[in-house]
């Protein structure tokens, strides 16, 4: 049956006005201050992703790749949607196919906390578990195509589908809320890359705005983003997946931007995961394992503008909530199993905040 096109354009108006309403129940996300002493003249600030609806920073990214395939004409009445994730994007793009009334499907490799496994169970979506994480992007492309369905490929298209420029992208709304703050233009911002789509989007606004700000991108072990960027290597990979759920990848993604990027760290695992467990001990905040590395990196950078008596100001992000691992990252016999000893890293953390 040949589809009708006054029926496709008009469904399309209306999911893109669904997307838009959401987006303008939901209020901006808050920026905490992290406790420094202020005799520092250094203001640390975690802008908190994990208040959206879904739970972490990729409900952005989602909201923007379900606009980019209805205004792109991939996305309409009925299509099934693919996703290749390691969980918190399948669970945003979940929750936005079902306002849609679109079936989803998320390829995820089989390591994948079960609590994010419930979450998009809970929004209708049908999780694709594979054993060898490398492979999930072949099998989602196998699946649109046995569909008829669309990939969402954020690894591709997570740098193109947000407006770097502004539009109310995460760039801007950090320095609309710094306006008021001592240092409202940062000494730096620190994010970490899944698919590359934040440090792109971040990286070309700084650029854009004219801001001095420079751009810090963390990266756990196993993952290709620090060699590849570090040996100028679009091509390098490790062929391993990250323990760090969310953050680092067995190659560098098509959306990896590094030209914009001034400085990389790469983070033990151990380390993210002290720096994680300190944050909820001294603020009461609850993250998961790449907040750890985002913090990590912000205070390895603290103490270098201390040793150089630079003053000035940090922004990282907190990327989701804790609760979707209790049974691994806040677990010590999780911690236990894959040999990782946190006491060293937190012994350093409490050093350096002293």
């Amino acid at each position: 049956m040949t589809p009708d096109p006054a029926a496709a354009s008009s469904w399309t108006e209306e999911a893109v006005r669904l997307i838009e309403a959401d987006a303008n129940r939901s209020a901006d996300t808050h920026l905490h201050a992290f406790p420094l002493p202020r005799a520092w003249g250094i203001d640390l600030y975690l802008k908190d992703e994990s208040v959206h609806p879904t739970g972490s920073l990729k409900h952005r990214l989602a909201r923007s790749l379900f606009l980019y395939g209805l205004c792109n004409g991939w996305i309409g009445p009925g299509t099934t949607i693919i996703e290749a994730s390691s969980g918190s994007t399948a669970v945003s793009e979940a929750y936005f196919a079902r306002l849609l009334g679109l079936p989803f499907v998320a390829v995820m490799p089989a390591s994948t906390s079960p609590e994010k496994i419930a979450m998009i169970e809970f929004y209708g979506g049908r999780p694709h578990l594979v054993s060898d994480p490398t492979t999930i992007y072949q099998e989602s492309e196998r699946l649109a195509a046995k569909t008829g369905g669309h990939f969402m490929d954020q690894f591709t298209y997570a740098e193109r589908a947000t407006d770097w420029r502004g539009n109310n992208n995460i760039a801007e709304s950090i320095f609309q809320q710094l306006r008021e703050e001592l240092h409202p233009v940062p000494a730096w911002i620190v994010v970490g890359a899944g698919t590359g789509g934040t440090s792109a989007t971040i990286g070309r606004y700084l650029r854009y705005r004219r801001h001095h700000t420079r751009l810090c991108v963390v990266d756990p072990e196993n993952s290709s983003f620090y060699r590849g960027w570090k040996q100028r290597d679009p091509d390098h990979a490790t062929g391993l997946s990250s323990r760090i759920e969310g953050i680092g990848r067995p190659r560098v993604e098509p959306s990896f931007v590094p030209a914009v990027i001034d400085h990389m760290i790469q983070v033990p695992d151990a380390a993210s995961l002290a720096a994680m467990r300190h944050l909820h001990r001294l603020t009461g905040l609850q993250t998961g394992g790449s907040t750890g590395t985002n913090l990590w990196g912000a205070l390895q950078l603290v103490a270098e503008m201390r040793k150089t008596g630079e003053n000035g100001s940090i922004v990282t992000l907190i990327c989701d909530r804790g609760d979707r691992y209790a049974g691994t990252y806040y677990n010590d016999t999780w911690l236990a199993a894959q040999g990782l000893d946190i006491a060293p890293y937190t012994a350093a953390l409490e050093k350096l905040l002293t």
